[in-house]
């Protein structure tokens, strides 16, 4: 398939710059089948059936945007620069890959400084990224990267405005428990206690996994044949209790419905063999029209980029049609879009 079949016109007021508030006051798209339902997030319940299982994605997202100085001396004496990084990911030595502005002001073995306990130093350079070391770990770090740092908002809202203090709740699930995402999985943001312990009362089941969520989420395709895109990697894990919990709904009859895109993606990973186990590791899935899913009954996702591999797994799930037919209805009636707009539930069984 083309790249060019996952395009469409979004009227740019269309995107969402601040969520809705409370979180759970997000309309809601509906798609049962070829049906469409209008409504809100917390019309989820009413949606969802006793022995149901939605599947969250708990990762944390880290304060990843950091501005610091470098500082240098030279012939023309004591000389400043303004250095603006964004953290990527953790590597297996120590360091961190990040994007860093402008890189050519930094050399190897420089500092740049954060804050009175944050700094780090450059120790090496690859394709475009630099592989920093900070002065602290573990915890020290935590504490200095949270105080230091600024949520790392997508390039399309970061576009339109700054990330402030708001943005630090906003855009943090309320069940976020494993630090290491670059950035949300946002259809999540939309849940609450009062939702989550509504949905409990239904009996509706929850299954929590980690899905490190990393930039790579924004970079768009740059192929004609989406055959020949290679997605990024991210760290996930779906423990032996999730696994388990999962394949126990499936066989009683109820359905498993992932919240975002990257707790599908993680759970089809851990279910390529046709079912689900425990896994852990780095995946790179690519979901395509032409998909067999094994694990997801449906979705509860955002609305998403033109021409982005997500618009390609939610065509996978409803069919390029359909798709084109929810989306079209989406702007017609003004939902909001991506990371901070409104929801869709996409459930391919009417």
């Amino acid at each position: 398939m083309k790249l060019s079949d996952f395009d469409f016109d979004l009227p740019e007021h269309l995107i969402a710059t601040r969520p809705a508030v409370p979180r759970s006051a997000a309309r809601m798209l509906v798609a049962q089948g070829a049906s469409l339902h209008d409504g809100r997030v917390a019309d989820l319940v009413d949606w969802l059936n006793p022995g149901d299982r939605l599947v969250l994605n708990d990762t944390k997202v880290i304060p990843a945007r950091l501005t610091g100085v470098r500082h240098r001396d030279s012939a023309q004496g004591h000389v400043q620069a303004k250095i603006e990084i964004t953290l990527l990911e953790p590597r297996g030595d120590g360091t961190w890959a990040a994007l860093i502005k402008p890189l050519r002001k930094l050399r190897l073995g420089e500092q740049v400084v954060f804050s009175e306990d944050l700094n780090a130093t450059l120790e090496g350079t690859a394709e475009g990224q630099g592989h920093l070391r900070f002065n602290c770990a573990g915890d020290d770090f935590d504490a200095a990267l949270n105080a230091a740092g600024a949520m790392p908002l997508p390039p399309y809202i970061a576009s339109k405005r700054p990330a402030d203090a708001q943005d630090a709740t906003d855009y943090q699930t309320v069940f976020a428990r494993n630090a290491g995402a670059v950035a949300a999985p946002t259809a999540s943001l939309h849940f609450d206690d009062a939702l989550l312990q509504a949905l409990s009362e239904k009996g509706v089941a929850f299954t929590h996994v980690t899905l490190h969520v990393g930039a790579g989420t924004f970079l768009p395709v740059k192929v004609d044949d989406i055959a020949d895109h290679k997605m990024h990697a991210e760290w996930g894990k779906v423990s032996a209790q999730a696994a388990s919990e999962i394949a126990e709904t499936k066989a009683a009859g109820g359905r498993i419905i992932p919240v975002g895109t990257t707790a599908l993606r993680l759970i089809e990973t851990a279910a390529r063999s046709g079912m689900i186990t425990a896994w852990e590791g780095d995946t790179d899935i690519f979901i395509t029209p032409g998909f067999s899913f094994n694990v997801a009954d449906g979705l509860m996702t955002n609305f998403h980029l033109p021409k982005s591999t997500l618009m390609m797994l939610v065509s996978a799930l409803m069919g390029v049609q359909g798709i084109r037919d929810i989306y079209s209805h989406a702007i017609e009636q003004k939902y909001r879009f991506f990371s901070y707009g409104d929801a869709s539930l996409l459930l391919p069984q009417a």
